[in-house]
């Protein structure tokens, strides 16, 4: 049974073997695939045809994972997913960083690179809140609808990830978020204590928002609780 239906991804693997495989698996579950083995040739096709989703390697003749992923942040906003080989904390940190949505070290069983693909997806069209169009603290407006944020009337850039994690920190004034919620809610998977996807992802809205980063008094970390957004603070 289909998963997914007439959601289109994009697969950049130089491994013809491998990206067959994935290709015609993923195709079974609704899929329509199209596959690239060299990395110059993924942002014009990016925007040129605008996947759904990208799976991309990260060891590729032409340009490397990396560095596509910059290059396609931030005006490519739907997900990445890189599915690499390379399992050391430096490259999954840096991936992150760089703007990928997930990261996944192969092998890996086809059932479960089905369930980040679609938890992906699903969160690349996150349900607005029902409390009402923007959330305002002080200076601070988030506006939900255009999905855009403001502060002292100062457009501030932020990434679909970092836009979603704001919200729901906000919707969520004064209250402390566990790291098992926030990734259940914001990333529909369990929390496995090791992951720092939403760490970076902390530290960079913190960045944005002018918070400092060593003492931070409007997205505060409460040791061995999670995250809290102080409405008093903005």
């Amino acid at each position: 049974m289909n998963t997914v239906s007439a959601n289109t991804v994009l697969l950049v693997e130089d491994d013809l073997r491998l990206a067959d495989l994935v290709s015609r698996y993923l195709e079974t579950q609704g899929f329509r695939m199209t596959i690239v083995s060299r990395g110059d040739e993924v942002v014009e096709l990016v925007q040129r045809d605008n996947p759904d989703l990208v799976i991309l390697d990260l060891g590729l003749p032409g340009e490397d994972g990396l560095t596509i992923c910059r290059r396609l942040r931030p005006a490519y906003t739907n997900p990445i997913l890189i599915l690499t080989a390379r399992d050391n904390d430096i490259d999954h940190v840096l991936g992150l960083e760089l703007g990928a949505d997930d990261y996944v070290i192969k092998p890996v069983e086809p059932r479960v690179l089905l369930a980040r693909i679609g938890a992906l997806l699903r969160r690349s069209k996150p349900p607005l809140p029902t409390a009402g169009k923007s959330l305002t603290f002080g200076r601070l407006l988030i506006n939900v609808v255009s999905r855009t944020v403001k502060w002292d009337a100062r457009p501030i850039t932020l990434s679909r990830n970092e836009f979603d994690l704001l919200v729901h920190l906000a919707s969520h004034a004064g209250e402390i978020q566990s790291r098992e919620m926030l990734f259940k809610s914001l990333y529909n998977r369990d929390y496995d204590g090791l992951d720092r996807m939403l760490d970076i992802r902390i530290s960079r809205l913190r960045k944005k928002l002018g918070d400092d980063a060593e003492n931070p008094e409007r997205i505060k970390t409460i040791w061995g609780q999670g995250y809290l957004f102080v409405p008093d603070a903005w």
